[in-house]
């Protein structure tokens, strides 16, 4: 997948991952990854600083957990981070949506003949 697609959309993509449960940035890039059926490979240079961006304005914490015997920081939503997601999602179905009726093909015209 062209990574110039993914701009505009990394935020809604890791709060949906960070939807279910509090994850460290590796496993979220293995989600991202995994929930895209592979079609997504995100560089870490991409995914840690919008997760440092995403804390800073209020929409992820997080903390020290150790996992799998390792010291990692793990991210999880806020209340805002979740309100931000539903307004993500809003957002693109309306865009999907457009964008859709734009790249549909036309259906020929059916004309009555008489």
């Amino acid at each position: 997948m062209n990574p110039d697609a993914l701009r505009g959309h990394m935020d809604a993509l890791l709060l949906s991952v960070l939807e279910r449960e509090p994850l460290h940035g590796y496993a979220i890039i293995e989600a991202l990854q995994e929930r895209s059926g592979g079609a997504l490979t995100v560089p870490t240079g991409t995914v840690y600083p919008a997760l440092r961006r995403l804390e800073r304005t209020g929409l992820l914490v997080s903390e020290w957990a150790t996992v799998g015997g390792r010291k990692r920081r793990t991210y999880r939503l806020t209340d805002a981070g979740r309100k931000q997601l539903a307004g993500e999602r809003t957002a693109w179905q309306a865009f999907t949506s457009a964008i859709g009726s734009v790249l549909r093909p036309e259906t020929p015209e059916v004309r009555p003949s008489g």
